[in-house]
């Protein structure tokens, strides 16, 4: 049966100051009884080599899953002006994330800007191929996520997502499931039957095997008409986790879910305690 690694998105909350910093979080992590860690190089990335092998080094030795959060500042939809700039962000983070460990780079796509997701798709998917094919040239292997987004004006519904991972190999969406909850902004996605919907339409898309490599993200949610707000902790809001949790556990899902909550450790370590057996 496959099974999900739980970890945090950033270091934990209680990570000590010494030695702080990634490697700290690895540490602190293991400790916990936790083991996966999403680096959270959201402004920028800004690390040398040296840092990349020591987090590679810890985290081998404490069995602890890297990925990298990538900075926020990346659109696959930027005008030709911009688009270098936000090429280069996803580049260096895959770039050093593969020095540090990670198998795996998350990645808000971008904006609509008002058009039509097909004209935004046919932009953006030629760009993020173009990304893949140069860091496989390079021997780079980290798999390239966009993450499903909470606001409906942004590139990241599910089906931009899927899209994006079915027609270019080393792609696959990192799953929000709050900001899935949150993108329409009037309380769906929220039941045992619309989770099981999405896990029917991802393998339809990847493949079954694909439910047993998901990466997912997980919080509390704040909500309004127009979408997400900001994260909440899990039992302050209003996303209904064991329906989640059942619908991931019977279609025999497996991969990473990495807690985005303000609550961040001590919500990992529930949810880890509530999956289903």
């Amino acid at each position: 049966m496959p099974e999900f690694l739980f970890g945090t998105v950033g270091a934990p909350i209680s990570t000590p100051a010494k030695p702080g910093g990634s490697v700290g979080a690895i540490r602190r992590l293991a400790e916990l009884g936790l083991s996966a860690l999403e680096l959270g190089w959201v402004q920028a990335v800004r690390v040398t080599e040296a840092t990349c092998a020591a987090i590679q080094t810890e985290s081998r030795a404490q069995k602890i899953a890297i990925s990298v959060h990538a900075p926020y500042f990346i659109n696959l939809n930027a005008s030709e002006e911009e688009w270098p700039k936000s090429r280069q962000r996803l580049m260096d983070a895959a770039h050093y994330g593969h020095l540090a460990g990670a198998t795996d780079i998350i990645f808000h796509p971008g904006s609509y800007f008002g058009a039509d997701p097909e004209i935004v798709l046919a932009v953006a998917i030629p760009r993020l191929t173009g990304c893949v094919d140069e860091l496989r040239a390079a021997a780079n292997p980290v798999t390239l996520r966009p993450e499903t987004m909470g606001k409906s004006a942004m590139l990241g519904s599910l089906e931009d997502t899927l899209e994006m991972s079915r027609q270019i190999p080393g792609v696959l969406p990192c799953l929000d499931f709050a900001h899935l909850h949150a993108r329409a902004g009037d309380g769906s996605v929220n039941s045992y039957g619309e989770f099981a919907h999405i896990l029917q339409v991802y393998a339809q898309f990847l493949g079954d095997a694909a439910l047993q490599n998901l990466h997912i993200h997980l919080s509390g949610i704040e909500y309004s008409l127009k979408g997400e707000k900001n994260h909440l902790p899990i039992r302050e809001s209003d996303l209904q986790i064991t329906a989640l949790f059942k619908a991931l556990r019977e279609f025999n899902c497996g991969g990473r879910i990495l807690c985005e909550s303000p609550a961040m450790e001590e919500d990992a370590l529930y949810m880890k305690e509530i999956y289903p057996a």
